[in-house]
């Protein structure tokens, strides 16, 4: 909504991300909680898809991709709303691998060209797929952004798509709320904040679908 054109917001946007999921990591590993294991056993699946998704981002005209993005918000909305706590079954056991790889890698794919709430599918995935608990799975989810958006961010850098004051100055804000909302759970201002969230989402998904590029 400041102007830039939708990839360039989009591509910008990762900046932040990146350094919310990696003093986020910091923040979990600082409370003894990590799942390197896990992430290590799907990264590779998630990182050629995040690449994907990031290629097929950039080549997108900037006009499609905000209808596209507006699209998706508004499907995701009901998710983001629900806002789901599931909780791992020990009594049942993992997904087949090549079934848990494939859902994986649509989120990778989703990861790199979009990102926007893809924490709640991949938490989900963790937790319905891998059967993790729920702070171990938010854990891996951290880690697994981290490389995802890593990558991503490295195509958008190289396509020229990020603005790096906006970036940086997200970057900031973004790694500091990673940090300390890691450790604190974040939960003592949701009542506020999915209200917030919600009207945000409206905005910008009306924004995106009738309001041009920016």
């Amino acid at each position: 909504m400041l102007g830039l054109p939708a990839t360039v917001a989009n591509a910008t946007s990762r900046v932040g991300v990146f350094a919310q999921s990696l003093s986020a990591v910091a923040g979990f590993r600082r409370e003894g909680v990590h799942g390197l294991d896990v992430a290590l056993r799907v990264l590779p699946t998630m990182l050629v898809a995040a690449w994907i998704g990031a290629k097929l981002a950039t080549s997108v005209d900037d006009a499609l991709f905000g209808r596209v993005f507006g699209g998706v918000m508004l499907v995701a909305l009901p998710v983001i709303l629900w806002n789901p706590k599931p909780r791992a079954d020990s009594g049942r056991p993992p997904l087949a691998q090549p079934l848990q790889h494939a859902i994986y890698f649509a989120i990778g794919l989703y990861s790199g060209a979009i990102q926007a709430g893809v924490g709640i599918p991949l938490t989900l995935a963790l937790v319905g797929a891998g059967r993790l608990d729920l702070v171990r799975a938010s854990s891996v989810k951290v880690a697994l952004t981290s490389a995802t958006t890593a990558i991503a961010l490295a195509q958008f850098v190289w396509a020229g798509k990020v603005v790096w004051a906006q970036g940086l100055i997200l970057a900031v804000g973004m790694g500091l709320g990673g940090y300390f909302g890691s450790r604190l759970g974040a939960r003592a201002g949701e009542k506020l904040l999915r209200p917030a969230l919600t009207v945000c989402v409206i905005l910008l998904a009306i924004r995106m679908l009738f309001g041009g590029s920016g």
